[in-house]
């Protein structure tokens, strides 16, 4: 967990005002990866007091907007949000309980995987999502 002044430095170096919001938020995204919005607004709030959803959403927009998060959405999860940016690395994902836990890129180059045609497109960035079942979920289903 970076400290608050290495936070500061974080949302200065993007342009980004710093604030009390955007400070809690941030903080609460690298200490909880792949977080959903409820349990970054409870974060939050046990830091900072009220803040409502909004300025939430808000500060998780500017922040993903900013490069200092990356906002990840598993089909059938709800939007979550992680502090490990510009990597271009992937996930797996338990189709039982929803865990997460992200999967370092196979080549190790930008994109990692190379489409075999591009339509003309600039390819600067390939998602893949494992799928599977987490050691806490195929222990207990056995």
């Amino acid at each position: 967990m970076p400290s608050a002044t290495e936070l500061e430095q974080l949302l200065r170096g993007a342009d980004l005002r710093v604030t009390r919001p955007r400070l809690a938020v941030l903080a609460a995204v690298h200490d909880l990866p792949h977080a959903d919005t409820d349990a970054l607004i409870a974060a939050v709030r046990s830091n900072v007091g009220e803040v409502s959803h909004q300025a939430v959403y808000d500060v998780l927009r500017a922040l993903t907007a900013g490069g200092l998060v990356r906002r990840i959405q598993p089909a059938g999860s709800v939007a979550r949000y992680e502090s490990r940016v510009g990597d271009n690395h992937h996930h797996i994902v338990c189709r039982t309980c929803g865990a997460i836990a992200d999967a370092d890129c196979a080549v190790g180059e930008v994109p990692c995987l190379t489409a075999n045609q591009t339509h003309g497109f600039t390819i600067d960035e390939a998602e893949v999502v494992y799928w599977g079942t987490c050691p806490d979920c195929s222990t207990t289903d056995s």
